[in-house]
């Protein structure tokens, strides 16, 4: 296993993004192996000359972009809407290939008939459908959508990582559902140790063997929305038991200053984790 640092870490969407220069010189500072680019946090200048800057200071610090975290949601009954949507995802997979990224996140998407997200959190990511529409629309929307996906994934040799993430993939089994329907190497799954609201170890385990890239979640000084009692010793026990040898991707989620917390939970990850695989 390799400890890499999520941009995200340093900035949850709240004032000005934190600059992935900086984040670039963080993480070499706090003794990661890579980070994991939000393509949000690029900001307005996404340029070729951009990305291949940001490249090249990660090459000069021996650090890897091992993937970029990126925003789609194919839950949407018009087939325009959701062509937009995978018109968006090439060009996030474009901004992965120029910075040298193996993987891109993919999230299924929701039906977004609850809008508040303390609200959906609540309700455990579970919302209703539209009226008029049910689950299986839905789940047919996603994986038709991620099958015209997967020819632009191979084209630039990307990764697609399914991550359960609300919505349709709040729960293992639908992660599942989806993956089964799109068969391909180009196709795993990101999972996320917080993103389980009941069951997490056995929905951890029901993933761990189709698992590309592990987000692994902290949230000292109080979680930013929520947080959870991980117990990393217990997942990476099941990591370490499928065979998984990825990264692990911080995504620092509390309210401690990042510059604090962010090194603290990689001691924290190193040493439970290791200490799992260990035996």
């Amino acid at each position: 296993m390799r400890f890499g640092v999520s941009s995200y870490s340093f900035w949850h969407f709240r004032g000005e993004p934190y600059p992935l220069e900086n984040v670039l010189e963080d993480a070499k500072r706090m003794g990661f192996d890579g980070i994991e680019v939000l393509e949000q946090q690029l900001g307005e200048d996404v340029s070729i000359a951009r990305l291949h800057r940001l490249r090249r200071q990660a090459l000069t610090l021996s650090l890897d972009i091992y993937a970029v975290s990126t925003h789609q949601d194919f839950v949407y009954p018009d087939k325009e809407d959701r062509k937009k949507q995978v018109e968006q995802t090439i060009r996030s997979l474009e901004v992965a290939e120029a910075l040298g990224a193996g993987c891109i996140r993919l999230n299924s998407g929701r039906w977004k008939t609850i809008k508040s997200f303390d609200d959906l959190m609540a309700a455990n990511g579970q919302e209703p459908p539209v009226p008029g529409y049910t689950e299986d629309d839905a789940f047919g929307w996603v994986i038709e959508s991620i099958q015209a996906l997967i020819p632009e994934a191979e084209k630039r040799g990307i990764i697609l990582g399914l991550e359960n993430h609300w919505g349709l993939t709040y729960k293992a089994e639908g992660v599942k559902r989806i993956l089964n329907q799109v068969p391909s190497p180009y196709m795993g799954v990101v999972l996320d140790t917080g993103n389980f609201k009941e069951n997490m170890y056995e929905q951890m385990e029901e993933l761990a063997n189709l698992t590309v890239l592990v987000h692994a979640k902290s949230y000292l000084g109080g979680g930013e929305w929520y947080d959870l009692d991980i117990d990393y010793v217990r997942v990476g026990k099941i990591l370490s038991g499928s065979g998984y040898r990825g990264y692990i991707s911080l995504e620092f989620e509390g309210k401690m200053d990042p510059q604090k917390a962010v090194p603290q939970s990689l001691d924290m990850l190193k040493t439970d984790l290791l200490q799992a695989a260990a035996r």
